[in-house]
């Protein structure tokens, strides 16, 4: 049976400033090889909600380089898991955090931005930390930042990601928080 619960937004943003200037043996780093921002942020996610969608191809997880959805380190395929359709269930397999767009106000720490190019196509993801005099600080890989006002990137595209839930599997014990938390760090 399918249950919805809170996303821990703290323990996202928690992961973001342990691992925004590092990188955890838990996962590949994607830096200089497509880039490495999605799948940070993926990762702070995963942090504040402790749930996988191992749904082939429309899913978001990662295993291994060899063994990860499109969802975990691409950009628009991010945007489609966690907002994909209107019922959350069929659009994704069940399980999973999810979403819905937002505007920039509405943004609380944890929740993502996507910035773009003029002509539509989205390059960057980015986690929100927090806000300062009312503007967002973001943290993010490929060029790491922490805290970054989010008015520093000149991307003429923005779209914002509120995360609203976490869908899971009643039964399952899945809090994985301390051990991506303390993972040791690639060298």
């Amino acid at each position: 049976m399918i249950a919805i619960k809170e996303y821990l937004r703290q323990r996202a943003v928690e992961y973001a400033r342990r691992w925004a200037f590092a990188r955890s043996a838990l996962f590949y780093d994607f830096t200089g090889i497509g880039g490495d921002c999605t799948n940070f942020v993926s990762q702070c996610v995963l942090a504040g909600s402790c749930v996988m969608n191992f749904t082939p191809d429309f899913g978001w997880y990662f295993r291994s380089t060899a063994d990860r959805a499109p969802a975990w380190t691409g950009v628009e395929a991010f945007w489609s898991f966690f907002t994909g359709a209107p019922d959350f269930v069929a659009a994704n397999g069940g399980i999973g955090p999810f979403g819905r767009e937002a505007n920039e106000a509405e943004l609380l720490p944890g929740d993502v931005v996507q910035l773009g190019r003029g002509e539509g196509e989205y390059y960057h993801t980015l986690l929100v930390t927090g806000r300062q005099n009312g503007e967002l600080l973001v943290a993010a890989h490929s060029d790491d930042a922490l805290d970054r006002p989010l008015s520093s990137y000149t991307a003429p595209l923005r779209r914002f990601l509120h995360i609203r839930g976490v869908a899971f599997e009643m039964g399952e014990g899945n809090d994985c928080f301390e051990r991506l938390y303390r993972a040791p760090a690639l060298s």
